[in-house]
């Protein structure tokens, strides 16, 4: 019966709201993802394209998605189960906001994937796998690259471009372990800040494939017909029109089996994070140009692939019937694996409290995703939970969260034998009011809106980036408690506003929730 009423939940909010990029009609629409999949690397490995994305502290992580077509993406694997190379990803007394690992490399070489990225605390990590669907084997490597842009010659050698604002070649062994020095082949010279640097050899040139990064960031390509310079810089696009575009750069250059060339981008685009853009590619004197006359597209024809595939909508509700959580969902640091369960309590998720702390940016194993904008100024992202609050202990604190900085949470705490509803502002008590019951429904109500709009100076509907939160006893009437949260995208976590359940202990250990389902869902914000 459960699994009727998700299923019926689903398909009501799909007709209310357009919920995917593809327009049914031949055409799709930009961003190609409306969530935080930032720092695309795409390749494609026969009629199948991979995508892989940034996730910092989130794990599982290194998310990898595969599609037929470039529109519809689905999940194949999270690359990386868990990290365990420093405490802080334990947040054992520290911990990774804002760094982790960052700015993918995606390869395909003699039968192998390949993946190398940079934590700036650890250093280097080159991961393989025969599938993209793993198991992936991860290294720590003796020397880590920036922003690496992994690249098999076609003579067997190997390299890896990297650097911020001045770009390194540095040739590695089959290990990816340098063999010599890196050679700086070029430094930014429009502004500060080229990174981001992906290798392509098309006909006979070389291609660093780079970013000038930022809100108003813009994509250039380097060419030369020596991988080691010297190199020539383009443009590929620029362009700060108002809307989803705005400042797109960085990602990867991708040739079709038609022979179309396209480019997978990302846009900085508000609290939800970063959303990537697909767009065409043209060629003029052997440069690559994005858009079409200069500009981003927001609307196009999608990718001839030669073929028709499905409709694909990545999903974000759950009804916690399987034994494994569902690849949208990622812990905030590595979880305690003893401390959560789908098995103790089947058609549940059992979050134990795990160790003392006094807010939420501490707490171990809070369960993360990603919030989704559904391509329309005027639509809220809704979240709503159920829980069994029956076996909290005393100082528990339990809910539903939005997580970025500013946090805000609502949820119930446990005082004195007495159980109380409370919603936190970036840990403030903002209210609370006595509740007595076992089970409570929660809800966050997100609103998209305009984006990045209130970034960059655009023109931003009312209450663009704001989260209101409410709770129920029935499921049916939902009462609002505290403020009206204004949710940002900051740099001190550097990931997009998340969904979040969470369990965590003031005063002793012990305590668990049961959550019976997370669903989300479309509301018109008036």
């Amino acid at each position: 019966m459960r699994i009727l009423i998700a299923l019926l939940f689903i398909v009501c909010n799909t007709f209310a709201q357009k919920m995917q990029s593809d327009n049914e009609d031949g055409t799709y629409t930009n961003p190609v993802i409306a969530a935080d999949y930032p720092d695309p690397d795409v390749i494609r490995v026969d009629s199948v394209y991979y995508f892989v994305s940034t996730t910092m502290f989130i794990f599982p992580g290194v998310t990898i998605l595969k599609s037929y077509d470039l529109v519809n993406w689905e999940y194949c694997r999270n690359a990386v189960p868990r990290f365990d190379y420093s405490p802080c990803y334990n947040l054992e007394g520290c911990n990774r906001y804002r760094h982790g690992q960052w700015a993918t490399s995606l390869k395909y070489h003699n039968g192998k994937f390949h993946l190398l990225f940079i934590t700036l605390d650890e250093g280097g990590f080159y991961l393989t796998a025969d599938k993209a669907e793993g198991p992936w084997k991860i290294t720590n490597l003796p020397k880590g690259f920036y922003d690496p842009g992994l690249f098999f010659d076609n003579d067997g050698k190997i390299y890896v471009a990297h650097g911020y604002n001045k770009i390194s070649i540095t040739e590695v062994d089959s290990n990816l372990i340098a063999k010599g020095e890196d050679v700086l082949v070029y430094t930014g010279d429009i502004r500060n800040g080229l990174e981001g640097a992906h290798v392509y050899k098309i006909n006979d040139y070389y291609y660093l494939y780079c970013t000038y990064g930022g809100l108003d960031g813009f994509q250039v390509a380097l060419r030369s017909k020596n991988i080691y310079g010297p190199y020539e810089q383009k443009i590929v696009i620029r362009d700060t029109t108002h809307g989803p575009n705005y400042g797109i750069h960085q990602g990867a250059l991708i040739q079709i089996q038609t022979g179309e060339w396209w480019t997978m981008l990302f846009a900085d685009s508000g609290p939800f994070g970063r959303f990537p853009s697909l767009q065409p590619i043209t060629w003029e004197n052997g440069w690559p140009k994005a858009g079409v006359n200069g500009n981003a597209i927001v609307n196009y024809k999608k990718p001839n692939v030669g073929k028709k595939y499905p409709i694909k909508t990545l999903p974000t509700s759950d009804e916690f019937i399987n034994s494994e959580l569902g690849m949208q969902w990622g812990w905030n640091h590595n979880p305690e694996p003893s401390k959560w369960s789908l098995t103790e309590n089947p058609g549940h998720l059992r979050i134990y409290t795990v160790t003392n702390t006094d807010s939420l940016t501490k707490a171990r194993n809070t369960l993360t995703q990603r919030m989704f904008a559904y391509y329309s100024d005027s639509t809220l992202t809704v979240g709503t939970t159920k829980i069994d609050i029956n076996n909290m202990k005393d100082g528990d604190i339990a809910g539903l969260a939005i997580f970025q900085d500013p946090y805000g949470f609502i949820g119930v705490k446990k005082i004195n034998g007495k159980k109380y509803i409370t919603m936190v502002h970036n840990g403030s008590q903002i209210d609370s009011a006595e509740i007595n019951t076992t089970t409570i429904y929660l809800r966050v109500e997100a609103l998209y809106g305009s984006g990045a709009a209130v970034y960059y100076g655009g023109n931003a509907v009312p209450e663009t980036g704001t989260a209101k939160f409410s709770y129920s006893l029935d499921n049916k009437s939902f009462s609002y408690i505290g403020d009206t949260m204004q949710m940002e995208f900051k740099l001190t976590v550097f990931t997009g506003n998340k969904f979040c359940l969470f369990n965590y202990p003031t005063k002793e250990t012990g305590g668990y929730v049961d959550f019976d389902w997370f669903r989300t869902s479309t509301a018109d914000k008036n």
